[in-house]
């Protein structure tokens, strides 16, 4: 055991941890939240879909644990095992940006780009592919953004020998290479969505042949997979609440490194696609203003492109572009919406997770909608201060932490900011030659867009 004094080394500018610090359990916000979330709904019958209306996609294991409202779900000894590669992931603290932008305020970053993906992603796709295996599934299918949800699941799917067919997000496939070549050398087979492959695929080529794709088509395809084979099982990388779940490591282990550094955060910042990242790292600290007083601000930072938190409505929508899905109560561009064609792949999605979609309703966290440009210019920040180039979504979160450390200088105020630095971007390089070569432009998003997206699911809202 490493005592905490030589854990606390902020002349290394680092805080580590143990393999006896991994957590046992993951936390579950559903036992704290003031406000339950609504149930989903079986869009054919508009009734609370139940355990049966999801056995045909997920194992029991993880059902189960969707609808769970326990505080702390055990997490299993395989699973810590594995987790034991690259758990826990270290804290640091970044002098170097607080020193470039002649702040008062403190800054740490917790960092997950030391996975076997590069991102927080292996948190959640391995105990999905545990409890896949432990009910004989032989193939799981999924979707992925940017790559790194496909890169992560590859990876576990190889832990348990699973099959594994991802469906990559057209323009992610085309902009991201290696990530591609990344989740083949763990194994899985990709394809670029839409596909000729599937029935949802083959109707979205056919209005639109050259389309960029969305994170809504991929996900419909690879549940289209899923439900022609008894032996396959889709696994989604985000959004729902076992998937959140599963991401509280990355907070849970926070706390305790920022408590070896007698320090705790006013605000914790995070990028949200889904919301599985953004759920991670705040909803460990949220149970701390839920049940013990405390006063951290939680700021969940989304494209202006893709603005569902800061411009969408509050209803119920499928979660994938075919309605393949339940009807679920989320923030939501509408499921039909074609997001602009960022580099920052994993944030292009229609709507928030069901829980942080409640929590944001409630008050209990903020959102802010960034633009591109402003985000890569952050992270070159970060990579000339702190030597880690940031995945294009994890910039989002420095971008924000930036406007927070600026604010506090203006006001002479000290400040400690927490965000969650939640992958790197080494395979994205690509992002980073467009930005510096001009080719990156701004997205506004358009009132025009919102009705457009959302007057087919206006029809389905329960009375």
């Amino acid at each position: 055991m490493v005592i905490p004094q030589i854990k606390n080394d902020l002349m290394n500018r680092k805080i580590l941890l143990d393999e006896s610090d991994i957590p046992t359990h993951w936390y579950n916000i559903m036992a704290d939240m003031p406000n339950k979330p609504l149930p989903p709904l079986n869009p054919k019958t508009g009734q609370p879909a139940g355990p049966g209306d999801l056995s045909p996609i997920f194992p029991m294991g993880l059902i189960m644990q969707e609808v769970s409202t326990e505080r702390y779900v055990e997490i299993p000894d395989e699973v810590r095992e594995i987790y034991k590669i690259w758990r826990p992931t270290p804290m640091y603290r970044a002098t170097g940006l607080e020193k470039l932008l002649g702040t008062p305020a403190k800054i740490y970053y917790k960092y997950e780009g030391v996975s076997p993906s590069g991102s927080h992603k292996p948190n959640t796709a391995v105990p999905q592919a545990y409890y896949n295996k432990q009910e004989g599934v032989k193939s799981i299918t999924t979707e992925t953004g940017a790559g790194q949800w496909g890169t992560a699941l590859a990876f576990a799917c190889a832990q348990f020998g699973i099959r594994c067919e991802v469906y990559m997000v057209r323009i992610s496939y085309d902009q991201k290479p290696y990530r591609k070549v990344m989740m083949n050398t763990f194994g899985a087979e990709v394809y670029p969505s839409p596909s000729d492959r599937t029935e949802a695929g083959r109707r979205i080529l056919a209005e639109d042949p050259e389309t960029s794709g969305s994170l809504g088509i991929a996900i419909s395809e690879a549940i289209e997979r899923a439900v022609m084979d008894d032996d396959t099982k889709y696994s989604l990388g985000s959004v729902l609440n076992h998937v959140l779940l599963h991401q509280t490591v990355i907070g849970q282990e926070a706390i305790k490194q920022l408590e070896y550094a007698g320090d705790y955060p006013d605000v914790v910042i995070a990028p949200l696609g889904g919301g599985s990242n953004f759920a991670g790292i705040s909803f460990p600290f949220l149970k701390n203003n839920l049940t013990e007083g405390k006063n951290t601000r939680f700021v969940a930072v989304e494209p202006a492109s893709c603005p569902k938190l800061t411009q969408g409505e509050f209803m119920y929508d499928f979660g994938d572009s075919a309605g393949y899905t339940p009807l679920l109560p989320m923030y939501t561009l509408g499921h039909n919406f074609k997001p602009a064609a960022i580099h920052a792949g994993g944030l292009r999605y229609h709507g928030a997770s069901v829980l942080c979609s409640q929590l944001l309703k409630d008050g209990l966290i903020e959102a802010v909608a960034l633009q591109q440009l402003e985000c890569f210019e952050a992270g070159v920040m970060l990579a000339k201060s702190e030597g880690i180039i940031a995945a294009p979504e994890a910039t989002h979160a420095v971008a924000q932490v930036i406007r927070e450390a600026n604010q506090a200088k203006e006001e002479g105020v000290e400040k400690t900011i927490l965000f969650n630095l939640c992958g790197h971007g080494y395979v994205d390089m690509q992002a980073y030659d467009d930005y510096f070569a001009g080719k990156l432009t701004d997205h506004s998003f358009t009132e025009n867009e919102l009705k457009e997206g959302l007057k087919e699911i206006r029809e389905l809202q329960p009375l």
